[in-house]
């Protein structure tokens, strides 16, 4: 027999589900004296809710005790509770209103002792807290109607169709910043009526984990209830501290949902990866940051009285430069709603207060992706997408040094032979910016990059040397002997095996050409070194004339020259 964690009555322990879902009105064991039975039980199994009750009664002989059936009051409204009454000369509590009186109520204690039932509280102050939130997280969606852009989430989502099923399984959320992965968590959880539990992978450690693992392991066994672990920024979390989710997300105690902005290939344990469904949230378009501020601004038509800088010129504006954020964009409105007010301004005078940065992440996606396209334009030889790519990284703080250290391997890796001047003068470019810094150093940057994308490219070096890393992968190849003709003899006994004594030294004979073999046996006659500079294939969008005939930026022809040069 145990004691109900709810109502402290004798239950037996294998009917123990069965009482809490009959919301503790059966299968409670009686003795002759009913009274006398729960009285007992309740001394031999102290469960957290009696020891609460009997602490409360205790130190606040004038409050009233909870009743076992009602829920017990929340932090915020036990907290809300004791700033709003005030202490009577007489010992009695009263909660202050202004409004109309209210009969008091005598409510009689089990030790006898008599207390007041206050008026019900006012509902200023959670009105208060919520004006307080920011526009963004009092616009946040309550359902998945209401959630834009997300095709997972849709009518015929992938998603929808596991959560309107009641079979969510443990996922990865993955998407830029404000594309809604928190929202869709919430409302997930919402949805299936499981215990939902948000933490923060900046504020939380392992300990924490592992408390709410036992409580989720403990409510799933007493009341078949669910509980769905929300983690944002996971890749936070070390690889060692991930681990943690690994057992309870395996065995079913908990749902987790993780929402990270990083790629989870590099920052999610391939262990917990394997365990978690991935999803990538699209990027918000411009029509949908739209849509969503067409409905902030419509929801505050109440408290905010329209200003005509305001306007949908402006919203479009907005949506533009958020580059999908939904949440930046709400902010932004929030902001603009404020200074709009502000006397003399203008249109202009907004948008430049609104928006002074760029959206850029040096550590994230964005860093890759940008300096990605910078070395492909180099490469193509577009010299506009070039420059607009570096200072769109210059402008947004990135380390001048970085972009300078991706030159030089561009200067050999795809201009190469055909022009070996470059990789000195990028060299140059790197010491330049060592030396001045930025914002000087961008005017050396621009010129590298603007010479290397009119140079003749040539990757025959970088293919070169690819096919002979390809070559050492074969079995056997990165082991051959060396040629004992070729081998190093320090030493009086190398001498004697015959280390170096067939060697001809090249420069004692005309043109320092001689008959010699420099690769191992098992490689003579293997070629790595290709012939060409480029590639053969054709690319059947480019006009007939530019297929045959490339020309530099002067618009010389420079097919013949480098023919000549290269032979």
């Amino acid at each position: 027999m145990v004691a109900c964690p709810i109502c402290s009555k004798p239950v037996k322990q294998s009917t123990i589900n069965d009482h809490i879902d009959s919301n503790c009105t059966k299968y409670i064991e009686q003795d002759n004296d009913a009274s006398t039975s729960t009285t007992d039980a309740a001394k031999f199994f102290k469960t957290p809710i009696s020891k609460q009750r009997e602490a409360y009664s205790f130190f606040s002989s004038t409050q009233p005790l909870p009743s076992p059936s009602e829920p017990r009051p929340t932090a915020a409204k036990r907290s809300f509770e004791t700033f709003s009454s005030t202490q009577q000369p007489n010992g009695q509590t009263s909660v202050k209103d202004d409004g109309p009186s209210v009969a008091d109520e005598k409510t009689p204690l089990q030790n006898g002792t008599t207390v007041t039932q206050q008026p019900p509280l006012k509902k200023s102050k959670p009105n208060a807290f919520e004006k307080a939130a920011p526009l963004a997280e009092r616009m946040r969606p309550k359902t998945l109607d209401d959630v834009c852009g997300q095709d997972l989430v849709g009518p015929n989502g992938v998603l929808r169709g596991l959560i309107e099923q009641d079979r969510v399984p443990s996922m990865i959320l993955w998407g830029s910043a404000g594309t809604g992965k928190t929202t869709i968590a919430r409302v997930i959880a919402s949805m299936v009526g499981s215990r939902f539990v948000e933490i923060n992978s900046t504020s939380s450690g392992v300990a924490e984990c592992k408390k709410i693992f036992a409580e989720a392991k403990s409510e799933l066994a007493l009341t078949g209830r669910k509980t769905i672990i929300f983690c944002d920024e996971i890749h936070r979390f070390s690889k060692t501290q991930q681990d943690v989710f690994l057992g309870p997300v395996e065995a079913g105690h908990v749902t987790l949902i993780g929402a990270t902005t990083e790629n989870p290939s590099f920052k999610v344990q391939n262990a917990l990866l394997s365990r978690c469904r991935t999803f990538t949230l699209q990027k918000l378009s411009d029509e949908d940051i739209f849509s969503i501020l067409n409905r902030a601004l419509e929801s505050q038509r109440d408290s905010y009285k329209p200003s005509d800088l305001v306007n949908a010129e402006l919203i479009r504006y907005l949506a533009a430069f958020a580059d999908g954020d939904a949440r930046t964009a709400l902010s932004l409105l929030e902001l603009a709603m404020d200074l709009s007010t502000r006397p003399a301004m203008n249109m202009e005078a907004l948008k430049q207060s609104l928006t002074k940065t760029l959206v850029y992440d040096r550590a994230g996606d964005q860093h890759y992706d940008t300096i990605s396209a910078f070395h492909k334009s180099v490469r193509g030889s577009d010299a506009e997408a070039a420059l607009y790519y570096l200072a769109r990284m210059l402008q947004s703080g990135e380390d001048p040094l970085y972009i300078a250290r991706r030159m030089i391997v561009i200067a050999s890796e795809d201009v190469g032979l055909a022009d070996n001047s470059l990789l000195p003068l990028a060299t140059a470019a790197y010491s330049a910016c060592e030396k001045i810094g930025m914002p000087e150093c961008r005017i050396n940057l621009a010129h590298v990059t603007v010479a290397l994308c009119f140079a003749p490219k040539s990757t025959r070096a970088y293919r070169s040397f690819a096919n002979v890393l390809q070559a050492l992968k074969e079995p056997g190849i990165a082991g051959l002997p060396i040629p004992i003709h070729l081998r190093n003899a320090p030493t009086r006994l190398m001498k004697e095996l015959g280390y170096g004594k067939e060697y001809k030294y090249n420069p004692d004979y005309v043109d320092g050409r001689v008959k010699q073999e420099y690769l191992p046996a098992a490689l003579n006659g293997r070629a790595f070194l290709e012939d060409k500079d480029l590639g053969d294939k054709v690319d059947e969008e480019l006009p007939q004339e530019a297929q045959r005939v490339r020309v530099d930026f002067k618009g010389e022809n420079i097919e013949g020259a480098r023919r000549d040069e290269h032979g």
